[in-house]
């Protein structure tokens, strides 16, 4: 399937990280999602019951992203992968990246992330 609905930049604030200052303190994740649909009949129809609703899918990623915290951003993006695939039925695969631009890194960077694909 190639067609898509991207969401990036969803930022929120939670608690995921292994060493105790990061549980303590918390910090911003961001997350990327694309959500692989035929967006066909969405096209064709112009009816917004044919597509997905992004902004649900959006909202369900911040929920997850302040939701209970996870020693690693690989289980998170993980837990909002299987998350939006247990959601959306429609959705036939959800690519999922989480940023941690604040990660206890000890050399300058700009961002680390982990990039997921799955599907059903």
């Amino acid at each position: 399937m190639s067609d898509q609905i991207k969401i990036t930049g969803i930022k929120a604030f939670g608690y995921h990280g292994v060493f105790p200052d990061e549980r303590r303190k918390g910090q911003d994740f961001i997350v990327d999602a694309v959500l692989y649909f035929d967006l066909r009949a969405a096209g064709e129809s112009d009816d917004l019951t044919k597509t997905i609703d992004y902004s649900r899918v959006a909202e369900l990623i911040e929920i997850e992203i302040k939701g209970e915290p996870l020693n690693l951003i690989e289980a998170l993006a993980t837990r909002i992968s299987n998350k939006i695939l247990a959601t959306f039925q429609d959705i036939s695969k959800v690519g999922v990246v989480v940023h941690k631009p604040s990660a206890p890194v000890s050399v300058s960077f700009e961002d680390i992330s982990v990039s997921i694909e799955r599907s059903r």
